[in-house]
C-alpha cells in the first residue's frame, strides 16, 4: 500500500470517493438531484479543501458549512447522512493508502462529519 503524500494522491482518493458517491444510494441522491453537483468545480474544491488540511497547504477558500446549510433546508442532512459519507470515506482511504496521512484523513474526516452532523441538526430545530 501507498502512502498519502502528494497532491496527485489526493486527487485519486477524492476522485475515487465521489465516484463511489455519485452512485450511492443513501447519499448520491443530495449531490446529484438536491445540490446538482458540477463535478468539475466540486472536485477541484475537495482537492484544495483535503490538501489544506493533511499537507497545510493553504489552497483551500471557502466555507464548507456554509454551503450545506441550503441543502439541509431543502432535504434534512442527518446523523445517519454523515455516518454514511464516513464510512464510504474511511473505506476509500483505507482500500489505496496507509500511513500518518491516511489516518489523519479518516481521523478528521470523522470530526468533520460528527460536526456537520451536530450543525445541521441544530439548523433545522432553530428554522
Amino acid at each position: 500500500m501507498k502512502k498519502l503524500e502528494t497532491r496527485e494522491d489526493i486527487e485519486l482518493l477524492v476522485n475515487t470517493f465521489y465516484q463511489k458517491v455519485q452512485k450511492d444510494e443513501t447519499i448520491g441522491f443530495f449531490f446529484n438531484d438536491v445540490a446538482k453537483v458540477n463535478w468539475n468545480e466540486h472536485l477541484s474544491k475537495m482537492y484544495k479543501f483535503w490538501e489544506t488540511l493533511l499537507f497545510g497547504q493553504i489552497s483551500y477558500k471557502g466555507n464548507p458549512m456554509a454551503a450545506h446549510f441550503p441543502i439541509n433546508e431543502m432535504v434534512a442532512m442527518e446523523k445517519y447522512h454523515f455516518e454514511h459519507w464516513l464510512k464510504l470515506w474511511t473505506e476509500t482511504v483505507e482500500e489505496l493508502f496507509t500511513g500518518v496521512k491516511a489516518d489523519m484523513a479518516v481521523y478528521k474526516a470523522n470530526n468533520i462529519s460528527q460536526l456537520m452532523a451536530y450543525k445541521m441538526e441544530m439548523a433545522r430545530r432553530l428554522s
